[in-house]
């Protein structure tokens, strides 16, 4: 066992007076010792009950003859850091949730993990970390919230942010936003709609390192609990067997992912999480492959905020497993992965079954032919830019209208809040990148506002920062290069036409490559927003989006 290191032999009596301070026996310290990585903490509402899952877990560990050891991770909730300084420190986390895992997991020597992560980056922080890692390892989320209740509809924090925008604009009186405000997020659990952190959670079963389940069983009901112990007594056969996330998390799993990826209509994030995610196995993820994968990958899914459906829908509808069976009667999928059940993706979805056709389309009738995400380019994106193609009216697939450009995403808000963009442009929010922000935050505040002011099917917003999987509309982040490195985004004057052409996939600066190089001549890289701490470290090292943001040591 990796834990003999610690627990076994004379030399190892130091270790083991400590092991006994924790209260530890002999027999505790003679079978594998499990990390159990908990994301629990008080003040993100998908992490408030993990400690109920975190116990479950243990149960299950230790049934299975397993040692049980818990040690923590942190989280960030992002709906609490949108819109201010606050939504700088979500993506870095990701890593420092990594890193973290990764010194406490290999310093302790255990023999397998359990990871409990729930919202956004403990997800794909604990991804990578498991990669890194690669001893035996399960994950069990904390599961979704239940829709809210406004006035005879399903809500979620979508509704939420777009009900600020309905109030600013006299659509909808104080009163009523009241009522939005106590009804929206009526439980614990990652926020309901397909957002990034369900978004990743749905991912974590299609790349094998969840139980069935682990995506769409909601937070509140017992099955959660149950399924938690199912998990830790899993890791223990995992263990016995010698799977490791490696075997698991293949270059296979990861096309899989970016495959249910476009059938659900995830978050645009995932396009940052899953070439992290990829790279920490030796994967080279060019974001512009997923456009072959998406043109024939089926939308099968409308979930909140593209459509009227919630995760506690899907997961009655047959949760993840349902999707993957639809995709697989056109071949869709590598089956023969490996997955922590012991089985194949094959073996575990063959008697999947599409209970409600209205949550998942079938296969011959989905929403659209093609995935749910698209990553455009042209001389204003020459590295790529993403886009939520299911979230996105009919009317803004295909656009072109003036520049608007703010330098910071404060800005653009009170200019859209005070009425000053107008139908027909193009909100352009830059130096908000992963060096520039630094940080690449969220913009579910200004798009909220364009939704909810009634601008959705007739203004776009592109952006070098990122959209919250609550964002919807004709918003098109992750632009590379970004702005602070000089990229064509920092070029853009006020009244450029910009063109947006979705089905084409293209993206494109209505200037002359003269004009463009006259720019450039006369650009000045600015300095950096934060000079220190933590985010001055993450500028120097961070890359761009189209990499998914990973960090590399500068050259």
């Amino acid at each position: 066992m990796k834990s003999d290191t610690v627990t076994k032999g004379k030399q190892q009596a130091p270790h083991r007076s400590l092991f006994n301070a924790l209260g530890l026996t002999l027999e505790e310290m003679s079978r594998p010792l499990v990390g159990i990585v908990s994301s629990y903490n008080e003040i993100v509402p998908g992490h408030m009950n993990l400690d109920k899952i975190v116990n479950a877990v243990k149960q299950g560990v230790a049934m299975a003859g397993g040692t049980p050891i818990v040690f923590p991770a942190i989280a960030v909730c992002d709906g609490i850091a949108m819109g201010h300084l606050g939504m700088k420190y979500s993506l870095v986390t990701r890593d420092l949730i990594a890193d973290s895992t990764e010194a406490m997991a290999i310093a302790h020597q255990f023999d397998a993990l359990v990871m409990v992560p729930n919202c956004d980056k403990n997800v794909p922080g604990l991804l990578m970390a498991a990669a890194r890692i690669n001893v035996p390892t399960i994950f069990v989320s904390g599961g979704p919230m239940l829709a809210g209740h406004v006035k005879g509809k399903k809500t979620s924090l979508s509704s939420m942010f777009e009900a600020v925008g309905a109030n600013a604009a006299g659509k909808i009186t104080d009163e009523d936003l009241l009522e939005f405000e106590n009804k929206t997020c009526p439980t614990c659990g990652s926020c309901s709609g397909m957002y990034t952190a369900n978004s990743m959670n749905c991912l974590t079963e299609v790349l094998g390192m969840g139980l069935g389940g682990n995506g769409t069983i909601p937070a509140v009901y017992s099955a959660r609990i149950r399924l938690a112990k199912q998990a830790g007594m899993k890791v223990m056969e995992l263990w016995e067997k010698n799977i490791c996330p490696r075997d698991i998390m293949t270059e296979d799993a990861i096309l899989n992912a970016l495959t249910v990826d476009m059938a659900l209509g995830c978050s645009t994030n995932s396009m940052l999480h899953l070439p992290a995610i990829a790279h920490e196995i030796g994967m080279d993820f060019e974001i512009d492959f997923a456009n072959g994968i998406s043109e024939k990958t089926p939308n099968l899914c409308h979930l909140a905020p593209a459509g009227p459906t919630y995760m506690e829908d899907l997961n009655e509808a047959g949760g993840v497993y349902a999707v993957m069976a639809e995709l697989n009667k056109k071949g869709l999928l590598h089956t023969d992965c490996m997955t922590v059940t012991g089985k194949t993706v094959g073996e575990n979805i063959a008697h999947a079954v599409n209970k409600d056709p209205e949550v998942i389309r079938p296969i011959d009738n989905p929403y659209t032919p093609t995935g749910g995400l698209a990553v455009l380019k042209g001389n204003l994106a020459p590295d790529g830019s993403v886009v939520k193609r299911s979230a996105v009216v009919e009317e803004m697939l295909v656009h072109e209208g003036p520049a608007r450009v703010f330098d910071c995403e404060e800005d653009a808000i009170d200019a859209i809040k005070g009425g000053r963009i107008v139908a027909g442009d193009v909100v352009v929010i830059r130096y908000e990148g992963p060096k520039g922000g630094p940080g690449m935050r969220e913009m579910l505040n200004p798009t909220s506002a364009i939704a909810g002011m009634g601008l959705g099917s007739s203004v776009a917003l592109i952006t070098d920062g990122r959209f919250s999987g609550a964002s919807r509309g004709a918003s098109i982040g992750h632009v590379s290069p970004e702005a602070a490195v000089g990229g064509p985004i920092a070029l853009v004057k006020e009244g450029d036409i910009i063109k947006i052409d979705i089905p084409n996939l293209k993206l494109e600066l209505d200037v002359s490559e003269d004009e463009l190089a006259k720019r450039r001549e006369s650009w000045k890289q600015r300095e950096p927003k934060v000079t220190t701490g933590y985010l001055a470290r993450y500028a120097a090292m961070v890359t761009s989006g189209n990499r998914g943001a990973i960090l590399e040591i500068p050259r």
